[in-house]
């Protein structure tokens, strides 16, 4: 009784000491100086426990998870947030077989943020190659079964999550169980995200808008939550109408991006995609968006500038698809701000972004935009500081 009566004193002393130096702080009654040895040893020998600028992404795909696998160097407050439209492949087969909602983009996600072993995550990416279950991710399979053992959904992706020690969290845009349809230009409608892209090219007609059946589907609170906490909001990158729409048109979201104090953020794709967006500029990309969800949704768009090698830009181009054109003036009179970088990769003979130059980026946004503006977040922002001078080394 002694000991929790001592303890209890101790707490409360330390929690008015707490106060008092964060009333100094805000009253400017003083000043400290922290380099960035200073903040390393606070958080690294002193294990004051620091998460970083709250980051929210939008997306889903590969485009997605790639990048998350980046921002969790630099904070440990990222919300994924993730289309659940697919239908195809070895997630439409769960959700046609199990009624459950499709596992593919959120197991990548989960993946990407965790704290495994590289056989483990081996493991979880293994695809059966025989027999009835030829295709499916053995993660999809962890992923259906932790469903089968939980309430709904929600809650079996944050048991997965737990067991894989995610940085941050992974939410499904919605609990409910939509379908993506596609409006093309010649009056065509085609329903199911899998066969958007193939009607597309069929009738050689351009993608007019997409939507959510049934309509009026509504977000996870969750979601909306963090939107509306978040410092930083990224949109993107991925399949524009199939992975990043599909977040946005959820009633309800948009909204809740539009009346965050956010730094908006999008992330434009360095090809078009064949099916999709072909022909499409950097700026159509957004004015596709904000044809969809109105404007005042991206602050700053995200662009690669880098050249890409003639041979693999050749075989892309036999595809059907070709380099994202900068179309600078456009970007200039909508008054959004344009940051260029070095972001090529080739990753077995595909582009995708560089993920570390890309979370490099980002995270180089949330420092001189919010991080260095508030005088409360200092830790944050030696914390961030000291990380990207770190990494930059590696």
């Amino acid at each position: 009784m002694k000991l929790n009566r001592g303890l209890d004193a101790i707490n409360k002393c330390l929690t008015y000491w707490g106060e008092n130096i964060k009333n100094l702080f805000k009253n400017n009654r003083i000043k400290i100086m922290i380099d960035d040895d200073g903040v390393s040893n606070l958080v690294y020998e002193r294990s004051i426990t620091i998460k970083g600028p709250k980051i929210v992404a939008l997306g889903g795909g590969t485009g997605l998870s790639t990048m998350l696998r980046g921002l969790k160097r630099y904070t440990a407050n990222i919300t994924a947030v993730v289309t659940v439209a697919d239908d195809g492949g070895g997630s439409g087969a769960l959700r046609q077989d199990l009624g459950m909602l499709p596992p593919g983009d959120i197991r990548n996600c989960i993946l990407a943020l965790a704290d495994t072993e590289p056989i483990m995550e081996q493991l979880l990416q293994y695809r059966f190659t025989e027999g009835t279950l030829k295709g499916q991710s053995f993660g999809n399979l962890f992923l259906a079964a932790m469903n089968g053992i939980s309430t709904n959904f929600e809650e079996a992706v944050r048991k997965m999550s737990d067991v894989l020690a995610v940085t941050g969290r992974v939410l499904p845009v919605t609990s409910q169980d939509v379908h993506l349809c596609a409006l093309l230009e010649n009056g065509i409608e085609v329903c199911g995200e899998s066969k958007i892209s193939a009607f597309q090219k069929k009738y050689s007609s351009r993608i007019q808008s997409v939507y959510l059946r049934p309509h009026n589907v509504k977000p996870l609170q969750e979601v909306l939550e963090a939107i509306d906490k978040a410092d930083i909001i990224v949109i993107g990158p991925g399949s524009l109408y199939t992975s990043v729409m599909p977040n946005l048109v959820v009633k309800g979201v948009a909204q809740a991006i539009k009346n965050s104090n956010a730094l908006k953020l999008y992330i434009c794709n360095i090809m078009t995609q064949p099916g999709e967006t072909e022909g499409y500029s950097a700026y159509e990309h957004i004015a596709a968006i904000e044809k969809h969800v109105g404007k005042g949704l991206i602050d700053y768009c995200i662009v690669n500038k880098q050249t890409i090698p003639d041979e693999l830009l050749q075989r892309y181009i036999e595809d059907g698809a070709q380099a994202v054109l900068l179309d600078r003036h456009k970007f200039k009179e909508a008054n959004i701000r344009l940051l260029e970088g070095d972001l090529l990769a080739v990753s077995n003979g595909f582009i995708r972004h560089d993920t570390a130059k890309l979370a490099q980026m980002i995270a180089q946004v949330a420092l001189n935009e919010i991080l260095s503006e508030n005088k409360e977040r200092i830790i944050d922002y030696y914390y961030v500081k000291d990380r990207l001078k770190k990494i930059k080394i590696e």
